[in-house]
């Protein structure tokens, strides 16, 4: 029977937040969709692309590891259909 597709999109953070230099982003899709989640720094250069590929409904989890970047504010951003949204995330080293 599987687990009934989630309502609607989400982009539901990343955890542990604040992070060195490990962290977890989390997203929901409620159908097949493109998704594109990007992290930036704060000049909104694109520091790292995590997802690029059509994904099945349902709740995803993606590491980041950010071994190599300065501590700071940075932010990540998921596009899936016509969703997008933005959060931010603190490292923390």
């Amino acid at each position: 029977l599987g687990t009934p597709a989630p309502s609607g999109f989400k982009l539901i953070g990343n955890y542990p937040n604040p992070f060195n230099p490990n962290t977890m982003i989390s997203y929901q899709l409620s159908e097949s969709s493109e998704v594109k989640l990007q992290v930036y720094d704060v000049t909104g250069r694109i520091i790292s692309t995590l997802v690029s590929s059509k994904q099945e409904p349902g709740v995803h989890v993606v590491p980041f590891n950010a071994t190599g970047l300065a501590s700071g504010l940075y932010f990540y951003r998921i596009q899936a259909g016509t969703f997008s949204s933005v959060r931010s995330m603190i490292l923390m080293k």
